[in-house]
């Protein structure tokens, strides 16, 4: 009874197409982003801040991007590790050069040349498909890797071949660096997440959107009623990769401080794909659920035995946690192929006709 849209009645089309037209739906977000903007500042410690929610929400936005691509517009990418390290070293170079701009605008800024190099890469999407096109996006990786090692211009001839964030402030606060505070790196990067998520939301809903999901489903028949492939596959591949780079400059200015060409591997291509996976393909809440999953869910379940006090060591802890993990990916890809969007979808479809089945 508490999620009827029973007597809600649209007057207009605008009212229709709303987001959400469901007015539970607007109550509920707007009680989730009063517990992200005002609850859990007061309440979280800074180690729930920087461990868990700041990390949560970069790899969320990671995600979206390419969820963006893959879920989207059909295009398999395994270069995600890459792009995100090309947001962070864009952002590195732009705040050496020009230290006095607002870091927020660095931040953004540096998904711009994320998105030209995907667009780059994103060239031989017109000319191959499916696997074959992960394997070109791999070989992207690799190169982007390798130039994150080869080229001391990225990392400013640092002796350590590492980036290291320097004090840098936006609107007179303290952003990063060793002084910046907790709460005020974990509102700077919920404002980001939160903007580019409903940019993203909008976008998706109109031409640019409908033109990725035409792609994604026939691109033959996508391309005969007006659609240009090339074009929408490569702002596809743009749009994707400016939300990684993004994402990764705010990993090492809001989170880790300091980074190696490591932190960009391979590795972090696969963890963002398993995210976009089990949250949902083409869903934006997917995308937060299938972060949420991957990383919050293992920290909680490592919790576990020292708040029940049980004597197990640390390492015993983390095969646990590698096992339960495992087996719940494989137990949710069998109940239901589509996600944790799909059944979140499913549980509220069965909460509008209840009591009633049909």
């Amino acid at each position: 009874m508490l999620y009827r849209e029973a007597g809600q009645y649209k007057t207009s089309y605008a009212a229709d197409m709303a987001v959400f037209p469901i007015r539970q739906d607007r109550i509920g977000i707007a009680v989730m982003l009063a517990v992200a903007f005002v609850a859990i500042p007061l309440v979280a410690s800074p180690f729930f801040l920087a461990s868990i929610m700041i990390p949560f929400l970069i790899f969320t936005l990671a995600t979206i991007g390419l969820n963006i691509l893959t879920g989207y517009c059909g295009q398999l990418s395994l270069g995600t590790g890459a792009f995100m390290g090309v947001g962070a070293y864009a952002c590195y170079k732009l705040t050496s050069i020009f230290p006095e701009t607002n870091i927020l605008v660095w931040i953004l800024a540096s998904g711009i040349f994320s998105a030209a190099i995907g667009v780059v890469f994103g060239l031989p999407s017109l000319r191959i498909k499916g696997f074959y096109l992960a394997v070109a996006t791999l070989a992207a990786q690799f190169f982007l890797e390798w130039a994150f090692i080869r080229i001391p211009w990225l990392y400013n001839y640092n002796a350590s071949g590492a980036i290291e964030v320097s004090t840098r402030t936006a609107f007179g606060v303290v952003l990063t660096g060793p002084t910046a505070g907790t709460v005020e790196r974990y509102f700077a990067v919920l404002a980001i997440v939160v903007l580019m998520t409903w940019v993203a939301s909008n976008l998706l809903r109109g031409w640019v959107g409908r033109s990725f999901m035409m792609i994604r489903d026939m691109d033959i028949a996508a391309e005969l009623i007006g659609v240009r492939p090339l074009r929408t596959k490569l702002l596809a591949f743009a749009v994707s990769s400016f939300y990684c780079g993004v994402a990764g400059a705010m990993m090492v200015f809001f989170w880790l401080g300091a980074a190696e060409p490591s932190a960009f591997s391979i590795n972090l291509s696969f963890q963002i794909l398993f995210m976009v996976i089990l949250g949902g393909l083409g869903s934006l809440i997917g995308s937060y659920m299938g972060a949420a999953f991957i990383w919050i869910l293992p920290v909680l379940i490592r919790m576990v035995p020292e708040a029940l006090g049980l004597p197990i060591e640390a390492a015993t802890v983390e095969h646990i946690n590698f096992v339960i993990i495992g087996a719940l990916i494989i137990f949710i890809l069998i109940v239901e192929p589509h996600g944790l969007a799909r059944m979140w979808q499913i549980i509220k479809q069965k909460l509008r006709v209840w009591p009633f089945p049909y």
